[in-house]
């Protein structure tokens, strides 16, 4: 894989796509703050999402990722591409194979359409044979940029803080306690979405700034410390509990990737290196402030 190091000027358009999206919405609003003029690929222009985005100043373009005229027109004249991908039908049904054919398709009208420099936002371990399905589907993506010869760069990020909107604890008998199918004393190494699009943002705008390949994460957690973040912003007493990866019986791809978080060195993002990148980049205790945390009723 290989990178410009020419930096996108802010007159030139970046195209993002599922802007709508978690992760496409951190790095729209990453490159507005900076300047840049954005236009997102969506599915439904007519959204209350997308409608948000035009009101931010963003151009919409429908497109259609199963039509290669959309994505065509879509991609016309951009300085540069963001695109992620996820299993169509979303984790639950775990279209992996679908997930794939997302990638290849957009990666392949990336390349027709010349577009000078390609970010992808992977998942990190996805070129170490994790066998999790929902990382080698990005792998399988990641190896057809590379196969296509055009300048890309490769996001990695680790597990998202803000999947603890999900994983929160529980309030229990004025506790709090988490659980989650990880030994304690085993690390977890998080990043919050909004530092995604921050970094996401300076590889498209200084392509030399960032590696071509690179994981990212902004904390590095136990269990036992997660929880402790938790006691600290809410003010309750909180612990944590280890479940049995059993209990993930019948959700084959969350219980793979949980089984390679316990099983091997796992993430093995270098977390200096992400925030010489992106100072600004939070702890978990920090992301607990910035989201409001409050423990549910």
């Amino acid at each position: 894989m290989s990178t410009q190091t020419t930096p996108t000027t802010s007159t030139s358009t970046i195209a993002v796509f599922a802007a709508t999206g978690s992760q496409g919405r951190a790095v729209t609003d990453a490159l507005l703050a900076r300047g840049a003029q954005v236009r997102a690929l969506v599915r439904d222009t007519t959204s209350e999402k997308a409608k948000a985005l035009a009101s931010k100043g963003v151009e919409l373009a429908q497109v259609d990722v199963h039509n290669a005229d959309t994505l065509a027109t879509a991609l016309e004249g951009v300085a540069a591409f963001w695109f992620m991908t996820t299993p169509p039908g979303g984790m639950q049904d775990a279209d992996t194979a679908g997930e794939t054919a997302q990638g290849i398709a957009l990666a392949d009208a990336a390349a027709a359409a010349r577009v000078p420099h390609i970010v992808f936002n992977s998942v990190g371990g996805a070129e170490r044979d994790s066998h999790v399905p929902h990382f080698d589907s990005k792998r399988l993506v990641e190896q057809h940029l590379a196969s296509l010869g055009v300048n890309v760069t490769v996001i990695r990020p680790v597990f998202f803080m803000d999947n603890f909107h999900w994983f929160a604890p529980t309030a229990e008998d004025g506790e709090l306690v988490l659980r989650l199918p990880l030994p304690d004393g085993i690390s977890l190494q998080m990043i919050a979405v909004r530092d995604i699009g921050t970094i996401a943002a300076l590889a498209i705008l200084d392509p030399s700034a960032v590696p071509a390949q690179i994981e990212i994460a902004g904390d590095e957690l136990t269990g036992s410390e997660i929880a402790s973040a938790f006691a600290t912003r809410t003010g309750l007493p909180a612990r944590y509990e280890s479940l049995p990866i059993s209990t993930m019986d019948g959700q084959d791809d969350m219980q793979a990737m949980f089984r390679w978080f316990a099983e091997t060195p796992a993430y093995q993002a270098d977390l200096g290196a992400v925030r010489r990148l992106a100072p600004e980049a939070q702890t978990f205790a920090a992301w607990l402030d910035s989201v409001n945390y409050t423990p549910a009723p």
